[in-house]
């Protein structure tokens, strides 16, 4: 084999090995040759690095968004009724139906209520978000409130008769969209979007945020709901936090009315903790939330992926807790039944009316109707309209007095 020529200087020194300048096995070459072998091999195992980086990102978001379960029998369903659904009248204004299920499908289920099948909703919650995302409005629908249900279609395809009944028959006969159907029959509301949560999912996520702080006037010991607490403040972990949104006879007056304000509470406490602990902006905390969120939860199609869950949650973000708003559709006992519920009007179309319109909406712990002079709202020929004040929450309104 043919050698590579020996260069020499004028003295007859050798240079190298004719390969150029600075090629030599020893000197300045040789340091020069390896810094520039130390240079090429750091820059592939940066480029190894943020490929490997790249791909547990990859990974990471891929396997958000494979959790998230899409709902895609509701949308067909809802697209059958397209032309009897309501129109949005207001651009970039939305709302998302929020479905509690008390379903005891699954392990994780089936230990709170051994012989209960079917499924029922058992907190629905109306959000929403005004167009410029300056406030959120929550509503509780009592899962008691008399109403009128469409003909749907049930799990084995076969479809129910129209019937007036109470309102979390809706989900048991006919799942959510025939508890969307039977929201926007009620309120003339358009509902853009839906979440289903179970008792598992719900827990999953309060653990996720490592519990949520409510404050107790009394101790509490309820053996249905599997709860026993102290008396003050009190962080819930994920299983004490479903038995305080659920329990009935132990905490308060025994009422509907209270459960749902407790859950009103407890949201408030959990948005609170969520925006105060910068969980949103900490990606140790922030991934086994959304791994928790997503695992949890069933939606419609547009909302099942990661990036339909981050432009919902992009909206969200800058709302102040002081303009986030909870409260309970004005309703009263029903006529025909003590036990059951029936809308207050002209009260109710006044809240929906205005929730279609994306008008301001007042709340108050005092239950009244009383207009306050400085909130407004659309305006007639005499000026701004003042918006109605109904008894509510908002979300720094939950810790103790």
């Amino acid at each position: 084999m043919r050698g590579w020529p020996i260069v020499t200087d004028t003295a007859g020194r050798p240079l190298g090995t004719g390969r150029g300048p600075g090629s030599s096995a020893t000197g300045d070459g040789l340091i020069r040759r390896r810094r520039r072998r130390r240079l090429r091999n750091s820059a592939l195992g940066a480029a190894a690095l943020l490929l490997a980086a790249a791909g547990a990102g990859w990974a990471g978001y891929a396997q958000l968004s494979a959790n998230i379960t899409s709902d895609e029998a509701a949308a067909a369903e809802l697209a059958r009724y397209e032309r009897e659904r309501p129109t949005a009248l207001v651009r970039d204004a939305q709302n998302i139906l929020l479905i509690g299920s008390d379903t005891r499908a699954g392990e994780a289920n089936r230990e709170y209520g051994k012989g209960i099948t079917g499924q029922r909703s058992d907190t629905t919650i109306l959000l929403h978000l005004a167009a410029d995302r300056t406030s959120a409005t929550a509503v509780s629908l009592p899962r008691d409130l008399m109403v009128h249900i469409p003909s749907c279609r049930k799990e084995d395809g076969t479809r129910s008769d129209p019937v007036f009944a109470m309102f979390n028959h809706a989900f048991e006969v006919g799942g959510s969209a025939c508890t969307i159907r039977t929201v926007e029959k009620l309120t003339g509301i358009r509902v853009d979007h839906h979440m289903v949560l179970d008792f598992a999912g719900f827990k999953r996520i309060v653990d996720a945020v490592d519990g949520v702080e409510v404050c107790l006037e009394e101790p509490v010991d309820d053996k249905a709901a599997k709860l026993r607490l102290p008396a003050g403040r009190v962080t819930l972990n994920g299983e004490q936090a479903l038995g305080y949104v659920r329990a009935r006879k132990s905490l308060g007056n025994g009422s509907d009315t209270e459960r749902m304000e407790r859950q009103q509470r407890f949201l408030g406490a959990l948005v609170d903790k969520v925006r105060g602990d910068d969980v949103l902006l900490n990606p140790v905390k922030l991934y086994p939330l959304l791994d928790a969120a997503t695992s949890a939860l069933t939606t419609d199609p547009e909302l099942a992926s990661l990036r339909g869950l981050y432009q919902l949650a992009r909206g969200l973000r800058d709302i102040p807790t002081e303009q986030v708003r909870f409260l309970t559709v004005p309703r009263r006992s029903y006529v025909y039944d003590a036990n059951r519920d029936q809308l207050v009007e002209p009260e109710a179309e006044k809240l929906f009316g205005r929730l279609r319109a994306d008008q301001p909406v007042a709340v108050s712990q005092e239950n009244s109707q009383e207009v306050p002079r400085d909130v407004t709202g659309a305006g007639g020929p005499d000026g701004p309209s003042p918006a109605p004040t109904f008894r509510g929450y908002t979300a720094v309104e939950h810790t103790c007095a």
